[in-house]
């Protein structure tokens, strides 16, 4: 399962909790000489791609490009797309993404991640209801991708405030030609703290579930969810560990237990279930 990862890293602000950092951000020029080189060596037959954080159009417009190329050398190929534009009522990346998200990139993607705010702001639409969230989800398929993941949600919980409410929906066509539409809803336990790189993991987790269990997003979604409790909830306890009674850990300590985790990603325990909603 070859696996391409495209992204450019953020020179503009640092991680969550950090206030400093260095580096440099790889340009869109940048990124096509390195294509043309994976190219030049025949390396370039991949089964999934995987992109996520970006801040600039010219680049996503050549993540694009790429995209369809390598779906002409493979129409199976399977782009994973986290759309990431914002959170919370508010972007934190460059208002002209949004046109290039809405226009191209989702037009080419196969699944996609957004939380509830990129998911309305892709759409048009307000999520306030779960209907509501059905209704963007079909939205989001008739832009392109055949499976949409809402990862978080300001939906209530049935199981009270502890809880969020993610939801995902997987169209899928018959032999016949027909089509049926598998939907989703996961109840995920909140966790006091901020992590650095919990969408970056949750977007691989799902790249690699909906490969093992492509025609049953149930199964997929649950072992993701599951994946990212027990990755968070090793995290939580180890900084809790390390910060001392009483005090609240911080961005370091915060960071996340993936080696420790191996095992948990590899197979999970599933320890949160999806209820099928349609």
């Amino acid at each position: 399962m070859p696996v391409v990862v495209l992204g450019q890293s953020d020179g503009s602000r640092p991680p969550a909790g950090y206030s400093h950092w260095k580096g440099q951000v790889l340009t869109a020029d940048e990124l096509h000489v390195l294509y043309e080189g994976i190219k030049l060596n025949k390396v370039h037959q991949y089964d999934y791609v995987l992109t996520g954080y970006t801040r600039d159009t010219s680049f996503l417009e050549m993540v694009v490009d790429i995209i369809q190329e390598l779906k002409r050398a493979n129409p199976n190929l399977v782009y994973v797309c986290d759309p990431v534009l914002g959170d919370h009522g508010s972007m934190y990346v460059p208002q002209n993404l949004y046109p290039v998200y809405k226009n191209k990139v989702v037009p080419v993607a196969d699944i996609i991640t957004p939380n509830q705010f990129e998911a309305e702001l892709l759409t048009g639409k307000n999520i306030t209801t779960e209907k509501d969230a059905v209704e963007v989800m079909d939205l989001l398929h008739a832009m392109g991708p055949d499976t949409v993941v809402i990862t978080s949600s300001d939906l209530p919980s049935r199981l009270g405030d502890r809880f969020l409410v993610s939801l995902g929906s997987q169209r899928k066509v018959r032999p016949d030609g027909s089509r049926t539409t598998q939907r989703v809803r996961m109840e995920v336990h909140k966790v006091d703290a901020v992590f650095v790189g919990t969408g970056d993991l949750f977007a691989a987790m799902l790249l690699a579930w909906t490969h093992h269990y492509p025609d049953d997003l149930k199964m997929a979604c649950e072992k993701t969810f599951s994946v990212m409790h027990h990755v968070i909830q090793r995290t939580i306890s180890y900084a809790h560990e390390l910060a001392g009674p009483g005090r609240r850990p911080s961005p370091p300590q915060l960071e996340l237990r993936m080696v420790q985790s191996k095992a948990d990603i590899e197979d999970p325990a599933i320890v949160l279930e999806a209820t099928v909603i349609s």
